[in-house]
C-alpha cells in the first residue's frame, strides 16, 4: 500500500488487519475516531486500487473515498493523506 503524505510517499506494509491499524503500527498520523465506520472521522480519497470493507461503513462517504477504519486492500492502493 502505498501513502502519499505530506512529507513524501510511504510504503505501507499490509498488517493483514484494517488499513487504519496498518498505517498506525508505522505511526503514520491520520485523523480517526470510533475504528468502526461510524463517525467518517478517518475518511480519506483512495487514488487507485480497490478495498473490501469488514464491516458496512454507516459514515457518508463520497464515491472516490473509503473509511481506512474498517476496510481492507484487495490489490495494491494509493491512498493521499495530504488533504
Amino acid at each position: 500500500m502505498i501513502c502519499k503524505t505530506e512529507f513524501g510517499t510511504i510504503d505501507v506494509p499490509d498488517s493483514g488487519d484494517t488499513i487504519l491499524k496498518s498505517l498506525l503500527a508505522i505511526n503514520i498520523d491520520i485523523q480517526y475516531h470510533c475504528k468502526e465506520g461510524f463517525c467518517g472521522a478517518c475518511r480519506c480519497p483512495l487514488g487507485t486500487g480497490s478495498v473490501e470493507y469488514i464491516i458496512d461503513p454507516l459514515a457518508f462517504i463520497h464515491d472516490e473515498e473509503f473509511l481506512p477504519c474498517c476496510s481492507k486492500p484487495l490489490t495494491d492502493i494509493v491512498i493521499d493523506l495530504t488533504r
